[in-house]
């Protein structure tokens, strides 16, 4: 497990924060298909925390992308590095994700976060600021809709409707169980909406909610009560 400090000259105001998300917004890449589903390998990250110990434990599986069989994991722990503000909670996530990550002994491939995406308030959340950040191809897959508007899909899996700002589509509601609540599904960088969306279904052969979701919840948690201890 790697301990993460808050980089020196990470934001501490909203201010600062909505300043940097306005500078890197500009960089990510829509235009970009991104890997095959089924190839290489895909990993999920999701963090934990301890409110009272002012805490966040993240957590990086990786998968073989083909198979769903693990590969590697890892884990960091550090302190929240940013308050609460609705549309800036990636800046209390991203040091300890980031240190999850690099402390993997293998290449990532698709990374999978448990949030959003392009479906922000202002078009860059928890998947866009990570892939910006370390240039991996990401998505987001959210197990509900945020502020967005979306019609609900016909009852089939892989059956899916617009995400929608407005009239504008920023992700797209995603049935992976027949009859099951959609899962929301977002581009991060470097992904089509149409592959992220073949990518989860590729990643929910059993359970609502992607593989590499459900292993990185469970991998986190558990180092959260490891540092707990």
């Amino acid at each position: 497990m790697t301990t993460v400090r808050v980089p020196a000259g990470w934001p501490a105001t909203e201010e600062a924060a909505l300043a940097v998300q306005d500078e890197l917004r500009g960089r990510v890449v829509l235009d970009e298909p991104g890997p095959a589903p089924g190839v290489g390998h895909v990993t999920g990250v999701d963090v934990a925390y301890d409110d009272e110990r002012d805490l966040v434990a993240a957590a990086a599986v990786v998968l073989d992308a083909a198979t769903l069989e693990p590969v590697a994991e890892a884990t960091a722990v550090g302190q929240v590095s940013f308050p609460y503000v609705p549309g800036l909670l990636a800046f209390r996530e991203i040091p300890t994700v980031r240190a999850a990550l690099d402390a993997l002994p293998c290449p990532p491939g698709l990374v999978v976060c448990d949030g959003y995406g392009f479906a922000h308030p202002r078009r860059f959340g928890l998947a866009s600021h990570l892939g910006v950040l370390t240039g991996l191809p990401t998505i987001g897959v959210a197990k509900n809709p945020f502020a967005f508007a979306y019609d609900a899909p016909h009852a089939p899996r892989g059956s899916g409707t617009p995400l929608l700002a407005g009239t504008e589509e920023v992700g797209r509601a995603l049935r992976t169980r027949d009859g099951v609540k959609p899962v929301f599904v977002s581009v991060g960088h470097r992904v089509s909406l149409d592959n992220a969306c073949a990518h989860t279904l590729a990643l929910t052969p059993e359970y609502r909610l992607p593989e590499t979701t459900r292993r990185a919840d469970a991998l986190c948690r558990r180092a959260l009560r490891e540092a707990q201890a």
